[in-house]
């Protein structure tokens, strides 16, 4: 285990904690990434009860696959639960959550410009799902990437989208959510690829693949993928909301100060490092039971995690992206910083690690 990893260890869990996190962190590294079978990008999976469900995009349609571990999901059946029978064009990144005990699959589809957030739900993970409802997403722009959440007993909903009309960047929004398949009141923007890190690929900048999740102080994080998903700068980063802060007020979010998994050290927030077999991780998963950020996991143990990426010694391509397993842990005290925007500079609280 690196000196640096240890002294992190003893900040996030305490002096009496090093041993078990050493051991922890040393004992799970693998010598190689844990690449599935699935030649594929932007995983979805959830766990309900023992049992793990994902989503993806296949064939013009979608399909779910249920299977007793993350590395078993390759070779479990996939079953289709969406076709695109109305012609709705390209069909990107579904995302499957719970709510009231029922199942919903965001998903975007169209063409080019036309790309906007759709809804399907039924009571089964695999089968009986109703037909698509286009989201009325405010301002009705161009939409990717949405999931949906639920913080401080109110629904969200976060996406990665469009200013305009224009593909000049994608940035995050949030919304407030009335039900389900309802938005409410305006949007907001959280983030936008500015900083120097994320505009080392560009036209357009991108922001996209937000993913909520709650850190052990009750704190909401949105972990995103930043760079061209073309590109193997391709990485990803953190918000974290400030304790007390309001969801729909931008500078109330603090941004990772770097790639926190990536694979060029250029671009890693300091004290992280880059992967050692994979290229371009990104647009992944936390591994969630129900996929309720009310069940994020506590400081300490590591936790399932699904992104994906290229094998390094592969040509980096869209084709060539796989599912890979991998875990997470909350790292503490890890400052965040900022200049020249309204609201203190600083806010250290928790952060993310990532393992291939």
């Amino acid at each position: 285990m690196k000196p640096l990893r240890l002294l992190h260890a003893a900040v996030a869990f305490g002096l009496s904690g090093i041993l078990a996190a050493a051991l922890s962190l040393a004992s799970a590294e693998p010598a190689t990434a844990d690449q599935t079978g699935l030649r594929a990008a932007d995983p979805s999976v959830l766990r309900v009860g023992s049992t793990y469900v994902a989503v993806q995009s296949a064939g013009g349609g979608i399909v779910v696959r249920q299977a007793p571990s993350t590395a078993a999901l390759a070779s479990a059946p996939a079953r289709q639960v969406w076709s695109d029978t109305g012609n709705r064009g390209e069909v990107w990144a579904p995302e499957i959550v719970r709510d009231g005990g029922r199942y919903y699959i965001y998903f975007s589809a169209g063409r080019g410009a036309d790309h906007r957030m759709y809804v399907i739900s039924s009571a089964s993970a695999d089968s009986g799902y109703t037909a698509e409802t286009k989201l009325a997403l405010p301002d009705d722009k161009w939409a990717i990437d949405g999931t949906l959440f639920t913080f401080n007993g109110q629904r969200w909903f976060v996406w990665s989208g469009w200013a305009g009309d224009t593909n000049v960047e994608q940035n995050l929004y949030i919304a407030r959510m009335s039900s389900p398949t309802t938005p409410t009141g305006p949007r907001h923007v959280i983030s936008q690829p500015r900083e120097s890190w994320e505009r080392v690929v560009g036209n357009p900048y991108i922001n996209e693949g937000p993913e909520p999740i709650k850190d052990p102080n009750g704190q909401l994080h949105i972990a995103y993928s930043a760079n061209g998903s073309w590109s193997d700068q391709y990485c990803l980063a953190d918000l974290r909301l400030r304790a007390g802060g309001d969801p729909t007020y931008v500078w109330d979010w603090y941004k990772s100060n770097g790639c926190l998994f990536g694979s060029n050290r250029a671009t890693m927030m300091s004290g992280w490092d880059p992967t050692l077999h994979v290229n371009g991780p990104g647009h992944h998963t936390f591994v969630l039971l129900d996929g309720d950020i009310n069940t994020s996991p506590p400081a300490g143990p590591r936790f399932p995690l699904m992104f994906h990426a290229v094998a390094k010694g592969t040509p980096y391509s869209w084709e060539n992206r796989y599912w890979y397993t991998g875990t997470f842990a909350w790292w503490g005290n890890t400052t965040y910083s900022r200049a020249n925007v309204p609201g203190p500079n600083n806010d250290t609280g928790w952060s993310l690690k990532f393992f291939e």
